[in-house]
C-alpha cells in the first residue's frame, strides 16, 4: 500500500479518467479532419513518419555518441578548468530558438539531411553533457576511494564504478535530449530534411488542421513512445538501489 502510495495513484478511477481523456482526444481530431486525411494519405505520413524516426534516431545517436565522451573528459585532468566554459556554450545553443539554430547551419551547410541532422545534433548535446557531469561528480567519493584502494587504474575506476554509479542520471539526460529531440526535429522540413514538420507547416500554411494534426499527433506519439521504452530500459539496467527519488 505505502509503494503505491508513493508511485502515485492507481485504479480504475484513473484508468476511466484516461479513457474519458482519450475519447475526448479522438473526438477533437475526428471533428478537425485528422482521421480522413490521415487514411487517405496513410502513404504519405508513413513516409513522413519514418523520416521522422531516422532524423531522431541519427542526430540522438551522433549526441549520445559525442556527449557522453566529452562529459567524462570534463571531469579529467586539466579539462576541468575548462567545464563551467564549454557547459555555458551548449547552454548558450539550447537557449537560442531551434529555429535560429537550423538557420545558422543552413547559411554554413546549405539545405538538406545533413544540416537538420547537424543542427539537431547541437541542440541535443546539452542535456547528455550535463547530466554526464552531474552523474560522474556524484559518485560517492567512498566508492572512488574504495576502488583505488583496490589497486584498480583510473580507467578500471571510471568503467566499473563511476560510470555505473552515473548511469541513472546520464540516461536521464539521454531521455530528456531524445524527447526534445521528437519536436525540434519537426523544424527539419525547413531545411528540406523531411519529417513530419511537412505536414505540420503545410497544415499552418493552409489553415488545415486535419493535415497539421496529421502531423503532430504521430510526433507526440513517437515523443510519449520514446519517453515510454526510455523508462523501460532504465528500469532493466539500473539497479534499484541507483535509483534517486
Amino acid at each position: 500500500m505505502n509503494g503505491a502510495r508513493r508511485n502515485g495513484p492507481r485504479g480504475p478511477a484513473w484508468t476511466v479518467v484516461g479513457m474519458g481523456l482519450a475519447f475526448a482526444a479522438g473526438a477533437f481530431a475526428q471533428s478537425q479532419g485528422f482521421f480522413e486525411f490521415a487514411l487517405e494519405n496513410s502513404e504519405d505520413v508513413l513516409r513522413l513518419f519514418v523520416q521522422h524516426v531516422q532524423l531522431v534516431a541519427i542526430s540522438s545517436a551522433i549526441a549520445v555518441s559525442v556527449g557522453v565522451p566529452l562529459g567524462i573528459l570534463l571531469t579529467r585532468g586539466f579539462m576541468r578548468r575548462f567545464r563551467e566554459a564549454i557547459l555555458n556554450v551548449l547552454g548558450i545553443c539550447q537557449t537560442v530558438p531551434s529555429l535560429a539554430v537550423i538557420a545558422i547551419a543552413m547559411s554554413y551547410l546549405g539545405i538538406g539531411r545533413p544540416t537538420a541532422i547537424f543542427a539537431l545534433v547541437v541542440y541535443s548535446l546539452l542535456p547528455i553533457v550535463r547530466n554526464t557531469v552531474a552523474g560522474i561528480l556524484d559518485v560517492d567519493p567512498v566508492l572512488l576511494d574504495a576502488g583505488q584502494g583496490m589497486g584498480m587504474t583510473p580507467s578500471q575506476v571510471l568503467f566499473r564504478v563511476e560510470l555505473p554509479n552515473a548511469l541513472y542520471i546520464i540516461l536521464t539526460g539521454i531521455r530528456t535530449s531524445t524527447v526534445i529531440n521528437v519536436g525540434t526535429a519537426a523544424m527539419s522540413f525547413l531545411v528540406g530534411g523531411g519529417g513530419l514538420g511537412d505536414l505540420i507547416f503545410t497544415g499552418l500554411a493552409m489553415v488545415d488542421p486535419g493535415i497539421m494534426l496529421a502531423g503532430a499527433v504521430p510526433t507526440a506519439f513517437l515523443a510519449i513512445a520514446m519517453n515510454w521504452a526510455f523508462g523501460r530500459v532504465e528500469r532493466l539496467v539500473i539497479s534499484k538501489g541507483l535509483i534517486k527519488g
